[in-house]
């Protein structure tokens, strides 16, 4: 999947091995049956068949079998999950379930007036019709976890992990694939197949504020992001004036109309999130899409600087979901690659979420 003006969808559905194993939680495996049976509705020989590639981590004990047959299960996926409660018998006990407290809720506060808005908006737009300008050369770690989920359930699997050196060039990217974990190829980084990202260096952020864009921006609610208090705006763009183009397999391509929030922090008036989401046509092969990028800031060299530090990609093409976490990570001036350990076979852990989940417009 690329954003760089073009976003280019491919989901080679051999790569997804559907009949693999895949290990689960007694928690994750409660989530897949309440969507499967109780929301989703599916087939009760398609969940049996899923389920015989489940192996678990924990016990499946008497009461949780009981709980989750009670969901609805009919008699071949009843069949499946007391196989799992057999099979499961010498594992631990899940951990008892604790209840996450809630956020405190942001303060009650008046949203800017009317003329302020518009200059926020103005300001933004000039940092980000200028912001590859003010980015020096370097080079980072790209790591891009895939997942997939042949029930549209979020029922998470991993797929591969991919670990790219990235070099930024006179406002040009370059990616350069160091190994694929959990895969056995060895190929181009463009390739691979499956879902991809590229072009998150200001691209997708310049489109939106863009005066040929000719986005609409309305006030949306107050934002929070790893501490910073945001402005936070929902944007669209029409189809007329999109520049954002759906390609699904290679052959079917559209620009179609988009929308989403722009977070701008209160005290830089930076761009800190923009989420994005195609309108897309019911007959397209491509259901539902969205991104999620986020801007953090990074020392390079000497300099502070506000680049990515995540985006998160999720596409469903039928019932099957897919879901890229995209880090930048190790970021350092161009020429110094030396002192950057790019050949490692194990990717880093993945970085903490923030706490903010609202990532949809309260319109």
């Amino acid at each position: 999947m690329r954003f760089k003006r073009v976003w280019v969808t491919v989901l080679v559905l051999s790569a997804f091995a559907v009949g693999a194993e895949m290990r689960m939680t007694v928690a994750q495996l409660t989530d897949f049956i309440r969507s499967s049976v109780t929301e989703l509705k599916y087939p009760d020989r398609q969940i049996a068949q899923y389920l015989r590639n489940v192996k678990l981590t924990e016990h499946l004990d008497g009461d949780r079998l009981e709980a989750l047959e009670a969901m609805g299960a009919e008699p071949k996926t009843r069949e499946a999950l007391e196989a799992l409660s057999m099979a499961s018998k010498s594992l631990p006990a899940p951990p008892p379930v604790v209840e996450q407290p809630k956020p405190e809720p942001l303060p009650v506060e008046p949203p800017p007036d009317s003329v302020k808005q518009k200059r926020i908006i103005e300001t933004a737009r000039d940092y980000a019709l200028n912001y590859t300008k003010q980015l020096p050369n370097f080079i980072c770690m790209q790591v891009t976890r895939r997942y997939y989920d042949p029930s549209g359930g979020e029922n998470w699997a991993p797929l591969d992990t991919i670990m790219s050196k990235l070099t930024y060039f006179e406002q040009k990217e370059d990616y350069k694939l160091i190994n694929v974990a959990g895969s056995d190829k060895a190929v181009d980084y463009w390739s691979l197949g499956g879902t991809l990202s590229a072009g998150e260096f200001g691209s997708q952020m310049k489109d939106i504020f863009d005066p040929a864009s000719d986005a609409t921006f309305d006030w949306d609610h107050w934002g929070k992001i790893r501490g910073h208090d945001c402005y936070v705006y929902q944007y669209y763009i029409d189809q007329p004036h999109s520049r954002y183009h759906v390609v699904y397999e290679k052959k079917d391509e559209i620009v179609p109309a988009y929308r989403g929030l722009v977070y701008i922090d209160k005290d830089s008036e930076m761009v800190l999130r923009t989420t994005l989401e195609p309108i897309l046509p019911a007959g397209f092969g491509v259901k539902q899409a969205s991104i999620k990028l986020d801007y953090d800031y990074t020392k390079i060299g000497d300099n502070q600087y506000l680049l990515p530090l995540k985006v998160l990609v999720l596409s469903r093409v039928g019932r099957i979901t897919t879901k890229n976490e995209v880090e930048f990570r190790l970021y350092n001036k161009y020429g110094t690659e030396a002192v950057i350990k790019f050949d490692t076979e194990n990717p880093p852990p993945p970085l903490s979420d923030d706490a903010t989940k609202d990532t949809q417009p309260k319109k």
